[in-house]
């Protein structure tokens, strides 16, 4: 299994329940697939640094996860059928940038005790 990293942006016009509801929608999706997700960050609503779809600013979601690399293309898929979805990017961790993310996430975890 490869540890992997993706990002996406939902479309602002979601209401709070809507937005959870489609990362629940991925999440459950990766973990039907046989993935184990690592963390996950909801960055709230940002600015993007152009317009999308005359949308000027998105929910940003991150997902950190290890999976076999054929459940990626599946995921991809759902993002492109899913219209809530403005842009997504899925990232394989090398070995050094997975060992950052878990520093990470453990500094982020003890600023939060």
């Amino acid at each position: 299994m490869n540890q992997y990293e993706t990002v996406f942006i939902l479309t602002p016009v979601l209401s709070d329940e809507q937005m959870k509801e489609a990362v629940e929608k991925f999440k459950k999706l990766l973990t039907d697939g046989g993935a184990e997700i690592l963390n996950e960050e909801l960055w709230g609503l940002k600015k993007l640094a152009y317009p999308i779809q005359k949308k000027s600013t998105g929910f940003y979601v991150l997902v950190e996860f290890k999976a076999e690399p054929t459940l990626i293309s599946k995921l991809e898929v759902n993002y492109r059928r899913d219209e809530r979805v403005l842009r997504y990017i899925t990232v394989k961790m090398e070995k050094y940038a997975a060992e950052y993310a878990e520093k990470r996430r453990n500094k982020s975890a003890k600023k939060e005790d």
